[in-house]
C-alpha cells in the first residue's frame, strides 16, 4: 500500500464454522508518501476525473491541487476536494494532489491529462497490440494441443511405434551390412590384380631352370 489504504486483518486458524479463513477486523494502513502516477476516474474525449488518494470519510482530510509546470512553479488550484474534473487542453497537462491529514502529508499522487489527439491515438493503438496477443496466444494453445495429442497418440499405441522403429533399425542395420559387405568384395577385386604379376615371374623362373 502508498499513501493511506484500508487492511484486512485474516484469521487463519479458530475460524467459527470450520472455515480456513475468516476477517476479523479491517484497519486502517500507511505507507510511502510518494504514489507516483494515478489513473484518472473516468475520462472522455472532453473531460477528465481525478482523484486523490483517500480513505472514508473523504470530508476527514485536506486536499490541495497543483498543476504542474516545466522550469516553473507549480500553480495551486483553488479545487480543494477529492475530485477534480479537468477539461483537456492543446497540450498535455500534469496535475498532482497532495492528502493532509492533522498538517501532515500522508499521500502524493501525479497524473498526466492526454490532448484529445494523443489520447484517440493510444486508443487506435490497443486493439493492434491486443490482436497481436490474441493471435501469439492462439498459437501456442494450437502447440501445446497437438503436442499432447502426439503424446496421447503415441502411449496409446506405443506397441505399433515400437514395432515401427525397431523394423527400421533393423533395417539400417542390413543396409550397413550390405554396404560393409560390397566394400570387402571391392577391396578384394582391387588387389587380386597386383598378384598376377608375381605369379608370372615365378613361372618364367621356373621354365629357364
Amino acid at each position: 500500500t502508498k499513501g493511506i489504504g484500508i487492511r484486512e486483518v485474516i484469521l487463519t486458524n479458530g475460524c467459527p464454522g470450520g472455515e480456513s479463513k475468516c476477517i476479523v477486523r479491517v484497519e486502517e494502513c500507511r505507507g510511502p508518501v510518494d504514489c507516483g502516477w494515478g489513473r484518472p476516474v473516468s475520462e472522455s474525449l472532453e473531460s477528465v476525473r481525478l482523484a486523490c488518494i483517500h480513505t472514508s470519510p473523504v470530508n476527514r482530510f485536506k486536499y490541495i491541487w497543483k498543476l504542474l509546470r516545466p522550469d516553473q512553479q507549480p500553480i495551486i488550484l483553488a479545487n480543494d476536494s477529492a475530485v477534480l474534473e479537468v477539461r483537456r487542453e492543446v497540450h498535455p497537462l500534469v496535475f498532482e494532489c497532495i492528502t493532509f491529514d492533522n498538517n501532515e502529508i500522508i499521500a502524493s499522487v501525479k497524473f498526466t491529462v492526454y490532448t484529445t489527439s494523443e489520447l484517440q491515438m493510444k486508443r487506435s493503438s490497443r486493439p493492434d497490440t491486443d490482436a497481436v496477443l490474441v493471435f501469439v496466444l492462439t498459437i501456442g494453445v494450437i502447440i501445446c494441443i497437438f503436442v499432447i495429442f502426439i503424446l496421447i497418440f503415441i502411449i496409446i499405441n506405443w506397441g505399433a511405434v515400437k514395432s515401427f522403429w525397431g523394423e527400421k533399425a533393423s533395417t539400417t542395420e542390413i543396409q550397413s551390412e550390405l554396404s560393409l559387405t560390397r566394400y570387402k568384395d571391392s577391396t578384394s577385386l582391387d588387389q587380386s590384380p597386383t598378384e598376377i604379376p608375381g605369379n608370372e615371374d615365378d613361372a618364367l623362373s621356373e621354365w629357364n631352370e
